[in-house]
């Protein structure tokens, strides 16, 4: 087997929710694996500091302010990025928020919300990707960070599992209306990591109960998400169009 396909040198990434956890660790991946990267958040003073860490180690990274429920946010971070980058021809969609609450206790304000960030936030990003690529000719892939709670369910989650599920069947209809551009889509469902959104949780008695309760018995490092979404992002990749890999430890299949 080649190897040289899993090289993404000469590509162009933009990883939005780079501010911190799992986008902040995809960001430096993709990065070593060669990609010019475009680090995209609402907070942008974290993001400084992601692409000194990127380009001190002779990657190659700049960084927008990006409100991915914002159609004109999204436009003009793209505008900016191809300024000082070029086309970007991958697009890994990760920003995303959770609100967990019991269904009659989830108001409007916070549905919306998280359906705006979880989905629509997708949709703006992933549009305004493919129509740059297909504008100047490119092809390119975009990866789509679902969750296992798109495909089962949890109690107290029921805005967020809805919207994670919305995210995988986006991943699946745009990959048929993208494929003639060569445009691939794919998505990942990370089960559960330890990032700083959950820790405190997961640090608790009844979070360590809860691991103990999972097929890994042990929670998954944010590492191990880069190799899925490297060889979704490069030639590595380049036959599986509309798949939603989960990177779990089996949490799915129990």
């Amino acid at each position: 087997m080649d190897l040289n396909k899993f090289s993404l040198a000469g590509k162009v990434a933009l990883v939005t929710g780079a501010s911190s956890g799992i986008g902040n660790t995809l960001a430096k991946g993709l990065a070593k694996a060669g990609a010019t990267v475009v680090v995209a958040a609402r907070r942008t003073d974290r993001l400084k500091e992601l692409v000194t860490d990127i380009t001190s180690t002779g990657g190659k990274a700049v960084k927008v302010a990006m409100d991915v429920s914002d159609r004109a946010s999204v436009d003009a971070a793209f505008e900016k990025a191809e300024a000082l980058v070029g086309t970007i021809n991958i697009v890994v969609n990760n920003a995303g928020i959770a609100d967990p609450k019991n269904f009659m206790k989830t108001d409007e304000a916070s549905r919306d919300q998280i359906m705006n960030t979880n989905f629509n936030g997708v949709w703006n990003v992933a549009q305004e990707g493919a129509r740059r690529m297909i504008d100047h000719g490119e092809t390119g892939s975009i990866i789509n960070i679902a969750s296992v709670l798109g495909f089962t369910a949890q109690q107290g989650q029921t805005a967020y599992c809805s919207s994670k599920g919305a995210v995988i069947q986006l991943t699946r209809t745009l990959a048929l209306d993208l494929m003639r551009y060569g445009i691939r889509v794919n998505a990942i469902a990370p089960g559960w990591f330890k990032t700083e959104i959950n820790q405190d949780y997961f640090n608790t008695p009844a979070g360590q109960t809860y691991v103990q309760q999972m097929p890994a018995r042990r929670l998954g490092n944010v590492k191990e998400l880069i190799g899925p979404v490297v060889m979704l992002a490069s030639e590595a990749g380049s036959f599986v169009n509309g798949a939603v890999l989960p990177v779990d430890g089996a949490v799915s299949v129990t």
